[in-house]
């Protein structure tokens, strides 16, 4: 039974379109954020826009700001802003800034923007500057770019360099099965994803929450199988409520009375 049809039983019991739709909205949100997760944190989103536009408004007023700049290259690249990302941090190298942060950041928005030879290069300089960044960021965003340019081989070696160093996590391992499947080894791939569940079942509530979206994808079966559960509960609802339901559409006036 798909959302619509939920808001029409539902506005049909309540006798309010608007607030049935208002409280559908919310179930769904609070649903999702204890379940996939799928939906941004719809505060978070708003304390990063703000933060983003005090960051433009510092800039403004000092254009020299560097901090204040790689902070903000860090927020756009979150909005997939690469190319902007790109023209806010440029000053910063442009003036010597050699820190493993800035050239990392910039490494990432190059290779978002499609300047995929600076941006290897600005992430081959951060790994020397810091191989451990963050334990292993860099080999992830270098596996993610070479996976969505179909260069699976060099992926490979990235995201295993990933994994060895940020052992328990699940994304890893995930992209490092999509590597591998496009190697042609579907033996290790499948391989892989069984390693990925078995990190996100045995890691602690937290992390399992940040990586539930990974290991649905390792496991497909199993956010399909709590698909299949609520839609048959749905389905009985329906079943339950279709004779308030006709009885609605049939005498409005006499459900009202009541």
């Amino acid at each position: 039974m798909n959302t619509y049809l939920q808001w029409i039983i539902l506005s049909a019991l309540t006798g309010s379109p608007l607030g049935s739709a208002v409280f559908l909205l919310g179930f769904w949100v609070v649903a999702d954020r204890f379940t996939l997760g799928l939906l941004p944190d719809p505060l978070r989103w708003v304390k990063r826009w703000q933060r983003a536009g005090a960051l433009e408004r510092a800039i403004r007023a000092n254009a020299h700001d560097g901090p204040a700049r790689l902070e903000l290259a860090g927020l756009l690249i979150e909005r997939r802003q690469f190319a902007k990302a790109v023209e806010v941090l440029k000053p910063n190298l442009e003036r010597g800034d050699d820190d493993v942060q800035t050239v990392f950041v910039m490494g990432a928005a190059c290779l978002g923007a499609g300047f995929v030879e600076q941006g290897e290069k600005l992430l081959a300089h951060a790994q020397e500057l810091d191989h451990d960044f963050r334990v292993g960021e860099i080999d992830l965003v270098l596996g993610r770019s070479r996976l969505a340019r179909g260069d699976f081989a060099k992926a490979r070696a990235a995201l295993e360099a990933l994994v060895t160093l940020r052992r328990g996590t699940v994304e890893g391992r995930v992209l490092l099965a999509r590597a591998l499947d496009g190697l042609g080894d579907d033996g290790a791939g499948q391989l892989m994803r069984d390693q990925a569940w078995h990190e996100y079942e045995s890691a602690p509530r937290f992390q399992r929450r940040q990586e539930r979206l990974w290991a649905w994808r390792a496991k497909p079966s199993r956010p399909l199988l709590y698909g299949v559960v609520v839609a048959v509960a749905l389905a009985s609802c329906t079943v339950v409520l279709r004779p308030a339901l006709a009885q609605y559409r049939n005498h409005p006036s006499d459900v009202d009375d009541e």
